[in-house]
């Protein structure tokens, strides 16, 4: 058994069982995947896949528990490699940050730039995705923490941390008879198109969950993944719209005016992931503390240490 052999099964696993995809991302022969599986199997004595000829059609019990021990060995391995270089060389390396638009394009902006000018041979990747999309790159170490408002919880193989709470607002185009009333209802709203969030991004649900509870039905005209989009399209007059207050700087939006909601939609919790049992550079806890500063490296690591305890029922 090797290493090599633990990275093919891993990889044909994420690959949804295909031998030709899995040897496409290693760079190397769909045989010698095969074979090297095959010589697995035959030194643990164990059939890890079911397979359909040729074709793999499913992963065995034994080997989903095996796909476990094997991701763990993956990720010392590589927390081994980190471990080293630290000595070597505390401040180079590369940092990976996986987010949704509105961290990277409002939230992020102060925190790169201290952080560049803090360790400037360190190589800084934004990686943009949905909220599933960031935390599956955690998951596979394609990147080294995600930040983002939804779903980083459900997520067993990561832990999760608040970095801060955020509000909804209201924006519209100037002249707006909205913006003639001095506290908004939810009833005021549903009188027009609403423009906001993807299901998947920013507290859309808080927003859902507001108008559920209020037995009100929105009409929600347009989504969009991007702040940006939203309020291009608030601008051009197709709706309202419904964005995180971050999102909207009273000094560059000319053309758009703002509307307080706190008081319609719950606050949504910002939240910093990284994988489980991850070794972190020491810079990786620096940017995490520029970010959310009550997340020190103390914070971290007891939240790390508390993440191998198996949870009460």
């Amino acid at each position: 058994m090797n290493l090599q052999q633990l990275r093919y099964l891993n990889e044909i696993v994420r690959r949804d069982l295909k031998i030709s995809d899995a040897a496409a991302a290693l760079f190397t022969s769909q045989p010698a995947i095969s074979k090297q599986i095959k010589l697995l199997e035959e030194e643990l004595g164990i059939e890890i896949f079911v397979r359909n000829g040729k074709r793999i059609a499913a992963i065995t019990e034994p080997g989903k528990g095996l796909l476990a021990i094997a991701q763990r060995m993956l990720l010392d391995a590589e927390n081994f490699k980190q471990f080293a270089q630290e000595f070597h060389s505390k401040d180079t390396g590369q940092l990976t940050i996986a987010t949704t638009h509105t961290q990277a394009r409002y939230a992020l902006p102060p925190v790169v730039k201290q952080f560049i000018e803090r360790y400037p041979k360190v190589k800084l990747g934004l990686h943009q995705g949905t909220p599933t999309q960031i935390a599956e790159q955690v998951l596979h170490g394609e990147a080294d923490l995600c930040i983002a408002t939804e779903s980083l919880s459900s997520y067993e193989g990561l832990v999760t941390l608040p970095c801060y709470d955020w509000h909804h607002c209201v924006i519209t185009p100037p002249g707006h008879p909205l913006l003639k009333i001095q506290t908004l209802t939810l009833k005021d709203i549903v009188q027009y198109p609403i423009i906001t969030y993807d299901h998947a991004f920013s507290g859309r649900s808080k927003v859902n969950e507001a108008f559920e509870k209020a037995g009100l039905t929105p009409d929600i005209a347009l989504t969009a993944i991007d702040a940006d989009v939203i309020k291009t399209y608030v601008e051009l007059g197709l709706g309202i719209g419904i964005l995180a207050e971050i999102a909207f700087i009273p000094e560059r939006e000319l053309h758009l005016r703002m509307m307080n909601a706190r008081h319609l939609f719950k606050p949504s919790t910002t939240r910093i992931a990284i994988r489980k049992n991850e070794y972190l550079r020491a810079y990786t806890y620096e940017f995490i503390e520029l970010f959310a500063p009550h997340l020190t490296r103390k914070v971290i690591a007891e939240a790390m240490r508390l993440s191998n305890f198996p949870k009460t029922p």
